[in-house]
């Protein structure tokens, strides 16, 4: 698991360090399918991300005003959300318990940690993919954010070139 959310995190960040470099009307971009813009999806990725890690820490962690945040503002939030997740992991929690989440419109949701857990991961993942394509609609190259890629850049993966 703490590979699962060191690659979340540092995914999240590389793309967020891509679009960096973006002007606002390039931010502004949308593709038909996703999301929303550029800095929509970074703000909705971020904000969700503060939420799960605010349900499954029973509070410790705070949730944020996403809808106001520029990159780097985001870009803070994400930092200090590694943090947090290797914090939830290093506490073992019970993959079985039930959490319940309230929402501001008086809804809530029960869901175990492990969903909890496995949807953080996946909504990331696809977000962080919406967001790699708008790019490439832009014409700019997405980084390589793939788990082998994590795996590359941390030295636990290693590549031969082919033999004979």
């Amino acid at each position: 698991m703490d590979d699962a959310f060191a690659h979340h995190v540092w995914a999240t960040l590389q793309l967020m360090d891509a679009c960096l470099a973006l002007d606002p009307e390039q931010l502004g971009t949308t593709v038909p399918g996703t999301y929303g813009s550029i800095l929509d999806t970074m703000r909705h990725t971020v904000g969700a991300d503060a939420s799960y890690l605010f349900v499954i820490s029973g509070g410790q962690t705070p949730v944020i005003d996403e809808d106001h945040m520029d990159l780097g503002e985001l870009r803070s939030a994400m930092v200090g959300h590694g943090a947090a997740w290797s914090a939830i992991l290093a506490d073992d929690p019970d993959p079985d318990v039930v959490l319940e989440r309230h929402r501001d419109d008086g809804s809530r949701t029960n869901a175990p940690v492990s969903i909890r857990l496995a949807q953080a991961l996946h909504h990331g993942t696809d977000h962080r993919s919406q967001i790699c394509t708008a790019l490439t609609t832009l014409g700019v190259e997405p980084p390589f954010i793939d788990v082998w890629d994590f795996g590359l850049v941390d030295g636990r993966v290693v590549e031969f070139p082919p033999t004979a």
